[in-house]
């Protein structure tokens, strides 16, 4: 028999589960789908495209402030070359590129999942602009799946930075994606970005919804 103390910790979990599924609501959440694409330190910018070079912007993104930009490059694996490849912008710290597991394959380097940001010890390539090249060391990584919130957005769905959940999409090739990272900041907007394999994978594109399970 369980005492009491344990029935009350017991319900209270319950009850929690119960509280949060009452909060996310089926088909809250927007999708981004995420082709390949490149994010350029300055000086990178500079080597490809010339000094003092600035990214024209094509179209803004989801995410406020960030745009991709009118400007590709081309990627040069060990087996392969990909000849467009969209730069993002604004510029960053340091340069990293996001493909799939399909562009891994076509450019004959590993597919190593990792986080935005998290590059050290990932492979490279060359980096090929109009004006010049870059031989990246590292950098290149087939991006975590992830949901971007609002911090009132996480406040709402019981959600916080760093948090892993599940997501389910709708359909007749509904798949459940697992393992997906939660990024909180004040400056975020609400969306789940996945790259091309998983959204062909579950026949998902840009600016379908879905909802969170777990």
């Amino acid at each position: 028999m369980l005492d009491e103390k344990k029935v009350k910790q017991i319900v209270g979990e319950v009850l929690k589960q119960i509280d949060l599924q009452d909060r996310i609501k089926p088909g809250t959440i927007p999708v981004g789908v995420s082709g390949r694409h490149i994010h350029l330190a300055q000086e990178d910018l500079e080597t490809l495209f010339g000094p003092g070079y600035k990214l024209k912007v094509m179209k803004d993104l989801s995410q406020p402030g960030q745009f991709a930009a009118e400007e590709c490059v081309m990627l040069v694996g060990k087996k392969g070359v990909i000849e467009k490849c969209r730069i993002l912008g604004p510029v960053r710290k340091a340069t990293q590129i996001e493909i799939s597991v399909t562009d891994s394959f076509a450019l004959g380097i590993p597919a190593v999942v990792r986080d935005s940001g998290d590059t050290k010890g990932s492979p490279g390539l060359i980096v090929v602009g109009p004006k010049g090249a870059v031989n990246l060391k590292e950098g290149v990584i087939v991006a975590a799946r992830h949901l971007h919130m609002h911090t009132r957005e996480a406040e709402k769905f019981g959600l916080k930075d760093m948090d892993r959940i599940s997501i389910k999409t709708s359909g007749p090739k509904a798949v459940v994606f697992c393992n997906v990272l939660v990024r909180v900041n004040d400056q975020f907007a609400l969306d789940f970005h996945i790259d091309t394999d998983e959204a062909n994978a579950g026949n998902v594109k840009t600016g379908d919804r879905v909802e969170i399970i777990a």
